[in-house]
């Protein structure tokens, strides 16, 4: 093996499970395995290289200038990455060229613009399975945020969505229970046990906060949560990421202070990303920010909603104050267009990474504040008035950049003119000799001429002797006596002055020093910026805040949204409320058909909507549930007028999906959807149920469909706001039965056998589905749509005879005149009113069941019971 390919192995075993650049002269190159996987990622060229005694390995490999274009490649396919840089002067050794890992970049830990999105932020995360709880921490070493929690795994589930780290730690060997708790889709890393102890972590974090305990942070409490900040200022350790100032501190992400959202709900209402390819969601309607740490801040706020009153209407009241003041509101957001992503850009001044540009950028970002500072000071508003107070305008950094700082510097330091002239004396005249050489030798050509009277007199160069002052014969008596004669011509003297040899000292050596006083100048300057880290954090949380608040106001002018009434009771009455993203999506001039709800704990808790496939339950279950999101995250509403009164939880069983990679059934996860909702209900949540049961059989899904119902209905604890959209027509005979449950119903029109869908809810039950007419319409061929409907109506005359004979035998074996147990069109029979004995003793098993004290398995078996029972009849 070749000296050089023993250096590239020996670093390569320290991370063996990562891309290793390897820096040679002007290339980074990758061998073996690498070099196969750099390859086939970043569509290189696959070549070999000598390895000693006749062998070769393979080899990929790029200029070092293209590392910005190819190293986020490597991160976004999931890589790890090892940069071995050349430690020493390829020119200044002999031997073979010192070289070590000075960065290992991995998908969690990225600073680079060109790996991050500017729009969400870049978390690592790592998770401590304790003993009684689950800790888990997430840091974006981009921004400097450093967050944690702790709670069972369906908390930290939640949290793993909502936060959507790109990288997850956790300990060695646990990847199983991982796994089976929060899916395969992470990408993670394995650490080594001695790192998820308390000791070890809480040393970590006290070292770098430099604190004597963590009360100061809230967190003291925290046990599994604190392992886990630890683990990942560990794992900076680990990736040589030691320059880290720009953490200040530990948040705890407090449960009790923001509506509960779980991963299904998230999903099925399109909050952050559309189930449909080129779909819109939610965040896409309202997201109308200017600046990068309000788009990130906007993500977070619509997946943490307020399920506090004050800091609702804080929102609600800003917001109302852009609308009112079109002209503060424009002011506003003139200035945030100046501000660039202030949180970043702070935090590459803390890791040393910042360009000029960048620098540049943070003054211009400074300067916009001052302005937006007094605007919202002046304002007649107190959280505008609030948020101008933190604002720091960090005076004496904003006026030492514009000083130092030329206004157009290039990109990268080394390209030189960074700094301003008037900065340094030396490095003025260095400029001056370096730039201006020429005039400088004409300035001394034309003194010495006028003071040796000598008009022929020139000053050339030559690689011999450098500068020097040619004299024709005729004047050299007219030379001086201190002039030092270097060369005679036939017709000519050539002579070198002190100061000639001192001007040649300065030229030649003049770009090398530029560049290291530069260099200089510049390092002082991002280490004083340093010490304004916490002030300009600050700054770019009050700018985010305000741009979210701004975001909300463009939106609601756009859109004519309204201003919800938020209050502390369990009233949700909106009025004529629009789908947001639905509404957005109608084809030119046509109106989105606006609906009227009211849910309540006393006299509407629960609502059942019934009506046919396309005419718009769906849209109706979730526009109430964003609305109601909507209002709680301080937005405006698409609605005529709305009261909200504060949810807690919001859940939805939306739509039916198989999981099959996991093994788990349509019904499976409908259940498991459900099971999850029954177990966390409380009398603030609202619940969304869309078509639950459609995974089995049509008695089990009654059964189930009715089961639940009643138990939001009757449990003093479940007592839940709820819409409970459902094809299963029977389940309007509860209406009957129970106080709080009333029958609404998506109205259509039939006329010449056409439907008309109207998209209006009306009080009532409906009957009719409406299947075959939109199979027609789907496109669906004509033969099977008249064959559909030719079958449709001979199982009807046969359901309506079976239910006359089932009705007049019963009569005759009783004796007693009996109410019709199908319906008055008698198309369908009611499950629960048929005097059938087999289905009777069904209807027992199910109403006799203690819901609140059966575990899934005695749930299990008591379905496989009646299954049986069905079956015999």
């Amino acid at each position: 093996m070749t000296p050089m390919m023993k250096q590239y192995f020996d670093l390569k075993s320290k991370h063996p499970d990562a891309i290793m650049l390897f820096r040679c002269g002007d290339f980074y190159e990758t061998y073996s395995e690498d070099a196969v996987a750099a390859a086939e990622i970043l569509g290189i060229t696959l070549t070999k290289r000598a390895n000693g005694q006749a062998k070769t390995v393979e080899m990929a490999g790029f200029p070092h200038h293209a590392l910005d274009t190819y190293l986020p490649k490597l991160i976004r396919a999931g890589r790890r990455v090892a940069i071995c840089d050349q430690l020493e002067d390829p020119k200044t050794t002999k031997k073979l060229v010192k070289r070590g890992i000075t960065e290992l970049v991995t998908p969690g830990v990225a600073i680079s613009d060109n790996v991050l999105s500017y729009k969400e932020n870049n978390f690592l995360a790592a998770i401590h399975f304790g003993k009684t709880a689950c800790g888990v921490a997430f840091l974006d070493i981009s921004t400097g945020e450093f967050l944690t929690a702790e709670g069972n795994t369906d908390y930290i589930e939640k949290l793993l969505t909502n936060f959507s780290p790109k990288e997850v730690l956790f300990e060695r060997g646990r990847k199983p229970m991982f796994e089976g708790n929060f899916g395969s889709k992470y990408f993670t890393f394995e650490l080594d046990d001695w790192i998820f102890t308390e000791s070890s972590a809480r040393e970590k974090l006290l070292k770098h906060f430099e604190t004597k305990n963590l009360k100061g942070f809230g967190v003291e409490a925290l046990k599994n949560g604190i392992i886990a900040a630890g683990a990942i200022l560990q794992y900076l350790d680990m990736t040589q990421h030691t320059q880290i100032s720009h953490i200040t501190s530990l948040a705890r992400i407090e449960e009790d202070r923001y509506v509960r959202l779980d991963r299904f709900t998230i999903r099925s209402l399109e909050l952050i990303q559309s189930m449909n390819e080129g779909g819109s969601s939610l965040l896409d309607v309202i997201d109308h920010t200017i600046s990068p740490m309000g788009a990130r801040m906007l993500k977070r706020w619509m997946v943490f909603p307020l399920k506090d009153i004050a800091p609702i209407n804080e929102r609600l009241d800003v917001v109302e104050y852009f609308f009112r003041e079109p002209d503060f509101k424009d002011f506003i957001e003139e200035k945030l267009h100046l501000i660039g992503d202030l949180e970043r850009i702070i935090s590459k001044a803390a890791v040393g990474r910042i360009s000029p540009r960048e620098v540049v950028q943070l003054k211009v970002a400074l300067q916009a504040i001052e302005p937006i500072k007094n605007a919202c000071l002046n304002a007649d508003n107190q959280s505008l008035h609030r948020i101008g107070e933190k604002l720091n305008l960090c005076a004496d950094i904003r006026e030492r950049i514009a000083r130092e700082i030329t206004n157009d510097p290039p990109l990268m330091l080394n390209k030189g003119g960074v700094i301003a002239q008037g900065v340094n004396a030396e490095l003025d005249e260095l400029r001056q000799i370096a730039y201006s050489g020429k005039d400088y030798l004409l300035q001394i050509q034309q003194r010495e001429s006028e003071l040796t009277g000598i008009p022929s007199l020139k000053i050339a160069y030559n690689n011999v002797f450098g500068y020097y002052i040619e004299v024709r014969n005729t004047h050299k008596d007219k030379v001086p006596a201190e002039w030092i004669r270097k060369q005679t011509l036939v017709n000519a003297e050539r002579y070198i002055t002190q100061e000639l040899k001192e001007y040649e000292e300065k030229i030649l050596g003049a770009e090398d020093k530029i560049a290291i006083l530069e260099t200089q100048i510049y390092t002082q300057l991002v280490q004083e910026l340093a010490n304004y880290i916490t002030d300009i954090q600050v700054n770019a949380y009050e700018i985010a805040q305000l741009d979210c608040l701004l975001s909300f106001a463009s939106t609601a002018r756009a859109n004519r949204y309204i201003r919800p009434v938020v209050a502390d009771d369990n009233v949700l009455d909106i009025k004529q409320g629009r789908h947001p993203v639905i509404e957005k999506q109608l084809p030119p001039g046509e109106p989105y058909i606006a609906n009227d709800v009211y849910l309540d704990t006393e006299t509407q808790q629960i609502i059942i909507i019934t009506g046919p496939n396309m005419a718009g339950k769906s849209a109706l279950l979730r526009q109430t549930a964003l609305i109601t999101l909507m209002a709680q995250i301080g937005c405006f509403v698409p609605a005529e007028s709305a009261h909200i009164g504060l949810v807690d939880k919001i859940f939805t069983r939306v739509g039916a999906s198989d999981n099959i990679s996991v093994g788990e059934s349509t019904f499976m996860v409908e259940m498991n959807e459900a099971a999850d909702i029954l177990n966390n209900l409380s009398p603030r949540s609202l619940v969304l149920f869309d078509e639950l049961g459609r995974g089995t059989s049509t008695y089990d899904g009654i059964s189930i469909a009715w089961a639940i119902v009643e138990h939001i209905h009757e449990h003093k604890k479940a007592r839940a706001r709820t819409l409970f959209a459902t094809h299963y027509h029977e389940l309007n005979d509860m209406e009957a039965q129970f106080p709080r449950i009333k029958n609404y119903n998506v109205s259509v029109k039939e006329i010449d056998n056409k439907v008309i869908f109207l998209r209006k809810l009306e009080r009532g039950g409906s009957e009719h589905s409406f299947g075959i007419h939109v199979a027609k319409m789907a496109g669906m061929p004509k033969t099977i749509v008249k064959r559909a409907d030719e079958i449709l109506h001979q199982l009807e005359k046969e359901n309506r005879q079976e239910g006359l004979s089932a009705t007049a035998t019963t009569e005759k074996k009783t004796g007693k005149k009996m109410i019709s147990a199908s319906r008055q069109d008698g198309l369908q029979l009611s499950f629960f009113q048929l005097d059938d004995p087999v289905l009777c003793q069904i209807r027992d098993e199910i109403l006799h069941l203690d819901v609140n004290n059966l575990t899934p398995l005695e749930a299990l078996n008591k379905l496989n019971e009646i299954k049986k029972i069905v079956r015999g009849k």
